[in-house]
């Protein structure tokens, strides 16, 4: 869909103000000295290739509370803006918010003073998405604006956002008036939520399209009392910003449980090699799985080759995230597609940086992307500063993700080459693909022929996801063969799903310091909240010797059978697999905060309950139930690595 464009005409360049209670002039603080990076505190020890410092931190600005949402961009003369809102009075979404901007000009080394772009005045005015013409190096900043409000609450529903732009001519040293874009950029049944970015635009560089800038939207209708529809829009200029028009559009309807499938949010994107536009977005309660979500546009961004896909195996939580193409040292070097984001698909922490070989057609897993940080981290954007070396620029802290605002400085070095496969053990389910081998987990004697020894630090298996690995709200039976000697420590066996209180999982763990064996579901039924349940088995089984562990789900019962005895407990109704990142990992929790010290061997699914004598015959006979498993891995065999 296509809007009517608009000239985007203001009464020229204005100067950027620092928010003190004593105003200094624009010229005054161009004759402060910037702030060397020694001076500023680090986040973190890091290795080689990597450096890190704090830019935006409310102790050492004044008028501020809090700083958040990031963007940077460079412009064509090598200079940095980094962007981000500053919070006045609280760190919520809907007060007092400025948008602010520091400079640099010798590749995030050192950095200017603060300085406001936009001033709230009371009001919001956020979500920055900056955009660079590269031709004639103007600066457009998208963003949006609503009435503020005292507290710290969110925005009322539904919410009023209108959409701004203004630019720079000057590296960023002085910024147009603010115009206001919404009879353009805005449909009248967008009316109860706006959102630029919030991270940078692109200008693409390939085909009939070269030259045209695009950056990323989300908004949200109203009616009859509730959000009736979600939508994710590219809009895009021909002419360096001067006009714009609405483009891509994919929009998802609310179903009358208050359920919805998708709700693409907070995009970042790419051009790809051939000039194909990658959207990456945060999917924000679908009930689709997975926490990102992805579309391309074939024709410039003016529409979407088809609707957005979750990705439920890129685990993140519930973020926004930042895509970039790497430019590489070496030009004639495979393409690489960097993204940053949290990667506990759990919390907001541990900010990494994964990679894409193939465009963003797949990525790599968790453990193999670049850490940056083990603290809490949230949003993110990233810019290339020279070949090789990239600028992130995230939420992160200690103790709260919006402790501060980030700068890390890294290489293509940091970041390391491309890795050979992992090694693979073969899976026997219906349509399977063998499962990844993680850690350097090895063949070892198991109950029947060989199983896989898992050390306790880094060893897993890890099924790649397939769309009849989810388990939803069928009955299912899972059976395993364990040994061990443990006798602390989380000891997670069987884990499908995802982490935490609210994500639909089902996980099989051992507890030697309760002396018990137990079984974990957590699950969905429409909007309502998350129900969990829990089946316990008294005794450890630490004593080295192999023992068979079986979960069944039937007839509104969880039973939990040890060596052929068994317990049971209620079940709760739901999808067990739902809304959330999903994962089949052997020996590890999802967000790697527990692996199993021993080993495992003869993992089944089923999507049925099992009689107590099929049961019986898997356990006593090894043989195979007679419906198709949903996944069956003897782990008698390594390939590779």
């Amino acid at each position: 869909m296509t809007s009517e464009s608009s000239e985007h005409n203001s009464p020229g360049p204005r100067p950027v103000r620092r928010r003190w209670p004593a105003l200094l002039a624009t010229a005054a603080l161009a004759l402060l000295p910037p702030i060397p990076a020694s001076a500023q505190s680090t986040a973190e020890a890091a290795p080689a290739g990597l450096d890190q410092q704090v830019l935006f931190k409310a102790s050492e600005e004044k008028g501020y509370s809090c700083f958040r949402i990031p963007a940077i961009v460079t412009t064509p003369r090598g200079t940095l803006l980094a962007f981000a809102e500053g919070r006045v009075k609280n760190c919520g979404d809907a007060g007092d918010i400025d948008l602010v901007v520091k400079r640099s000009t010798d590749g995030g080394r050192t950095w200017g003073p603060l300085q406001v772009v936009n001033e709230g005045g009371g009001d919001t005015h956020g979500n920055p998405a900056p955009i660079v013409d590269r031709r004639t190096g103007r600066v457009v900043l998208a963003e949006t604006y609503n009435k503020g409000r005292d507290d710290a609450a969110g925005c009322d529903v539904p919410c009023d956002r209108r959409p701004h732009m203004q630019y720079s001519d000057d590296d960023g040293r002085t910024w147009s008036e603010p115009a206001d874009m919404t009879p353009v950029l805005r449909p009248p049944s967008w009316n109860s939520w706006y959102a630029t970015g919030p991270v940078h635009g692109i200008q693409l560089t390939h085909g009939r399209h070269a030259g045209r800038m695009v950056y990323t939207v989300n908004a949200e209708s109203y009616a009859d009392g509730r959000i009736t529809a979600n939508h994710a829009a590219l809009m895009y200029s021909d002419d360096g910003g001067r006009k714009w028009h609405t483009g891509a559009l994919d929009t998802w309807r609310t179903a009358p449980d208050g359920t919805f499938r998708q709700k693409p949010s907070e995009m970042t994107l790419v051009e790809r090699a051939d000039g194909t536009i990658y959207v990456n977005g945060r999917e924000q309660d679908g009930t689709d799985l997975g926490h990102r979500t992805a579309a391309i546009s074939r024709d410039g961004g003016e529409t979407f080759a088809r609707p957005f896909e979750a990705i439920p195996d890129l685990y993140s939580p519930m973020v926004q995230g930042s895509l970039l193409r790497l430019r590489s040292r070496s030009p004639d070097g495979p393409g690489r597609l960097l993204f940053a984001a949290p990667a506990d698909p759990d919390r907001r922490r541990t900010m990494t940086v994964r990679s894409s070989w193939d465009d963003g057609r797949t990525w790599e897993g968790a453990e193999r992307g670049a850490r940056v940080t083990t603290d809490w981290s949230g949003y993110s954007d990233m810019v290339n500063i020279a070949p090789g070396e990239v600028g992130l620029l995230y939420e992160g802290g200690a103790v709260d993700a919006r402790d501060e605002i980030r700068f890390a400085r890294f290489t293509e070095d940091w970041l390391g080459p491309r890795r050979d496969p992992d090694p693979t053990t073969p899976d026997r389910g219906v349509g399977a693909r063998p499962a990844a081998v993680l850690g350097g987990a090895r063949n070892t004697e198991g109950r029947y022929g060989q199983g896989l020894a898992f050390d306790g630090r880094d060893d897993a298996v890890r099924l790649p996801f397939r769309s009849s690995l989810p388990l939803g709200d069928r009955d299912f039976t899972c059976s395993l063969w364990f040994r061990y000697t443990a006798k602390s420590g989380e000891q997670p066996l069987l884990w499908m799903g995802g982490v935490g209180s609210r994500a639909p999982q089902v996980a099989l763990r051992a507890d030697p310091a309760k002396d018990r064996l137990t079984a974990d579901i957590t699950a969905l039924t429409g909007a309502g909240p998350a129900k969990s349940a829990q089946v316990a088995a008294a005794g450890a089984a630490n004593d080295g010797a192999w023992h068979h562990l079986a979960l069944r789900r039937s007839d509104g019962r969880l039973t939990l059978t040890v060596d052929g005895k068994s317990t049971s407990a209620a079940d709760v109704p739901g999808s067990v697999s739902r809304n959330d990142t999903f994962g089949v990992h052997l020996g590890q929790k999802p967000d790697a905060r527990s692996f199993f010290t021993g080993a495992l061997d003869e993992v089944r699914v089923y999507g049925r309950a099992l009689s107590d004598g099929e049961l019986d015959m898997v356990r006593e006979h090894n043989m195979p139930a007679a419906a198709p498993a949903v996944l069956r891995l003897p782990l008698d065999r390594v390939r590779g690595g």
